[in-house]
């Protein structure tokens, strides 16, 4: 395995007296499945913006492939887009293509693939999804679980080899929650690069092989293997997770 991506010494503040996060050191492998767990408010999402270069550190260093974040000139910006995807919490901020074939399209077309390339591509990723069925309808009428799976399809379809999801199973039904985690650790296999927050402790333990920790400070707490840290009662208990 190799770093794909690496921050080092990463401070944020929304506001002068509101810090973010402070002093953020990690590093993520190729092929990993890691899991940044966190009480509400502690600065997951945040973390998760600044890898996909959404947000800019006030201090610290980003690589992603090797190259750092801010200093990346637009065609290297154009080819960061390509090789990451992000999957935001609320699907609705996500969707907004009048149905969902065309959103998922959307993606591809911007790229520069050409229109057949798109159509065949898009019907393979609507059945890989379980959605063709959903094509026409518009992505604002479906439930909360479909609205996750046409936001996850219309990021995988470029096949990105980094995948950032902000809260996946937020709001799903089990049903839908059960599908979402082993729809994320096949991609996995098939070589794509998870990283993922959430304080969802049972999703944790299925989907990760890495768990970062962060607290109420804004800080990490604690780094290692899952069943380490989530038979860490103390530590679960420090961070306001149980």
């Amino acid at each position: 395995m190799n770093t794909i991506l690496e921050l080092k010494n990463i401070f944020y503040s929304y506001t002068k007296y509101s810090h973010a996060l402070k002093n953020i050191s990690l590093t993520i492998e190729n092929g990993e499945r890691l899991v940044m767990l966190g009480s509400n408010g502690c600065g997951k999402s945040t973390l998760l913006k600044i890898m996909d270069n959404l947000l800019i550190p006030d201090s610290g260093e980003v690589r992603v492939f090797g190259k750092i974040l801010k200093n990346l000139k637009p065609s290297e910006e154009y080819e960061f887009r390509k090789k990451v995807g992000f999957v935001f919490q609320d699907s609705d901020v996500q969707l907004f293509n009048t149905n969902v074939f065309n959103e998922v399209a959307f993606a591809p077309l911007q790229m520069g693939m050409k229109s057949n390339d798109v159509i065949k591509l898009v019907e393979e990723t609507l059945k890989s999804f379980g959605l063709w069925e959903l094509k026409d309808r518009s992505p604002h009428r479906l439930s909360g679980g479909e609205k996750k799976k046409v936001a996850l399809a219309s990021v995988m379809v470029i096949n990105p080899e980094i995948l950032l999801l902000d809260e996946p199973t937020n709001g799903l039904d089990p049903r839908s929650r059960k599908w979402l985690v082993k729809k994320l650790i096949e991609l996995n296999a098939n070589g794509t690069t998870i990283v993922a927050a959430t304080h969802d402790l049972e999703a944790a333990r299925i989907l990760s092989n890495k768990i970062i920790v962060m607290n109420e400070d804004h800080q990490i707490e604690a780094e290692g293997e899952t069943e380490e840290i989530l038979n860490n009662e103390e530590l679960l208990l420090r961070v306001n997770l149980i």
